[in-house]
């Protein structure tokens, strides 16, 4: 048992070593099986199909990547929304930054005619992700609302899948807040993802300072001053 998980291990490391020097469209079975020295056969035992690794990675990350954001907000206290913002954002800008490929799988390219399964580990990670920001949210709408632009937002708006996953887990959370919650999101992953594409380092000497800033200025508009926990958070910023 110990020799299959550390040879599952390894088909992982390989196929994100394969991802990261030649993009998403390198993740092939046959060339992990090559570069483990392994028989094109064998590696079948581990993975049947391409797509069943790229989606055991894809949980692999989520799950990784939600439990540092859960991590992060949780040394926070429960009733201080802008701490928990800026704790997220911190934790998120951290992570990604230290898994560039990890980040490029779930939110770069997609990979080229993968099939992702419905439901499953992948998706059920995904969610662990996203209801960290909406629970924060959630926590903060009494007096986000009102400093929130009134889009007229229905829950016809929404995939209904993912509308069916927020109500379930956050019944008394109107449409509003769940738009107000991906436009945070928005705003957080756009330069995260400009910083770990390297597209910021033509124009900005310190991300982390403009990521900071960001970061303040969404956690105000959660209708929370930027305190205790927050400042804690912030200042970590100036060396991340």
């Amino acid at each position: 048992m110990r020799l299959r998980e550390a040879t599952i291990a390894e088909i992982k490391t390989t196929a994100l070593q394969h991802m990261a020097s030649s993009g998403t469209a390198a993740i092939s079975l046959r060339a992990i099986a090559r570069d483990m020295g392994m028989t094109a056969g064998a590696i079948y035992s581990y993975f049947d199909t391409r797509d069943n690794l790229v989606s055991v990675l894809i949980a692999d990350v989520y799950s990784t990547l939600a439990d540092a954001l859960e991590a992060a907000v949780a040394g926070c206290p429960a009733d201080d929304p802008a701490a928990q913002l800026m704790a997220f954002g911190q934790a998120y800008r951290a992570w990604a930054i230290r898994n560039p490929e990890e980040f490029r799988l779930v939110y770069g390219d997609a990979v080229s005619d993968y099939q992702p399964p419905e439901g499953g580990a992948a998706a059920e990670a995904e969610h662990r992700s996203c209801a960290v920001l909406t629970a924060i949210v959630a926590a903060a709408w009494p007096k986000a609302q009102y400093l929130c632009i009134d889009g007229g937002h229905a829950w016809s708006d929404f995939d209904p899948e993912f509308a069916g996953l927020i109500r379930h887990s956050f019944p008394d959370l109107p449409p509003a807040a769940v738009a107000f919650s991906l436009r945070v999101w928005g705003r957080l992953h756009g330069l995260v993802t400009l910083e770990v594409y390297g597209h910021l380092r033509p124009q900005v000497r310190d991300p982390a300072k403009l990521y900071r800033t960001e970061l303040t200025d969404l956690a105000k508009s959660l209708g929370h001053a930027v305190v205790g926990c927050a400042q804690s958070a912030a200042s970590a910023a100036v060396t991340g």
